[in-house]
């Protein structure tokens, strides 16, 4: 299949892959944090959403639309100024609902489900160093020369969602884990949600702060 990239090629992407699947960012913060808060259900709804996210810019990379974005100072001012508010709306909501959160009824669950979802699909499409990232590094991977360069960047970017995923359900399942012993801790877990404002935010400023060279 010419699409998939020669097996030296496959596993350096993937042990790249892995050590960047566990290091810490506003996806894996959210993650955390929805767990925590509001299970594991929710939780992995909202992995879901940033996997979606992912896949959407994997095909703005291999079609070349991402170049645009970033190339446009008026498009990603307003992408980056987008993402850090998000992130600070998000910081906010933990201050002032975080641990406090609950489903009351089977409608609200479902309202729950699909918010989680867009929750994840937001922050990961408008975190500008998520672009920058994957222009920069799923290239790596192929030639520019090579006639299935956008096979290959479609494949290496939902390899990276496939190899990534278990990673991601067993934050949320081991946040999920956590959150029984929280929720008979309420100070503490009151003082998670003020770190986790504090955590957004930051990445809110690191986000407002990129450049896109």
């Amino acid at each position: 299949m010419d699409f998939i990239p020669s097996l030296p090629v496959f596993l350096a992407f993937s042990l790249a892959l892995l050590l960047l699947a566990i290091t810490p960012g506003p996806d894996m913060t959210l993650w955390i944090s929805r767990s925590l808060r509001d299970g594991r259900v929710i939780g992995l709804m909202t992995l879901a959403g940033t996997s979606f996210g992912i896949s959407i810019h994997t095909l703005l990379v291999a079609f070349g639309i991402s170049a645009l974005i970033v190339a446009s100072p008026t498009a990603f001012m307003l992408l980056k100024t987008g993402g850090a508010a998000y992130l600070l709306w998000l910081a906010l909501q933990a201050v002032r609902h975080g641990s406090n959160f609950v489903i009351k009824a089977d409608g609200d669950a479902v309202v729950s489900k699909k918010g989680a979802f867009l929750n994840g699909l937001w922050v990961n499409l408008l975190n500008p160093k998520v672009i920058i990232f994957f222009m920069t590094f799923l290239p790596q991977f192929v030639t520019a020369t090579d006639p299935h360069v956008t096979g290959k960047l479609i494949f290496l970017g939902l390899w990276s969602i496939i190899l990534s995923l278990p990673i991601g359900v067993g934050i949320v399942y081991g946040a999920d884990f956590m959150s029984s012993w929280l929720q008979a801790n309420r100070k503490v877990l009151r003082g998670i949600d003020y770190t986790f404002a504090g955590v957004f935010s930051i990445f809110a400023v690191k986000i407002f702060m990129t450049q896109a060279k």
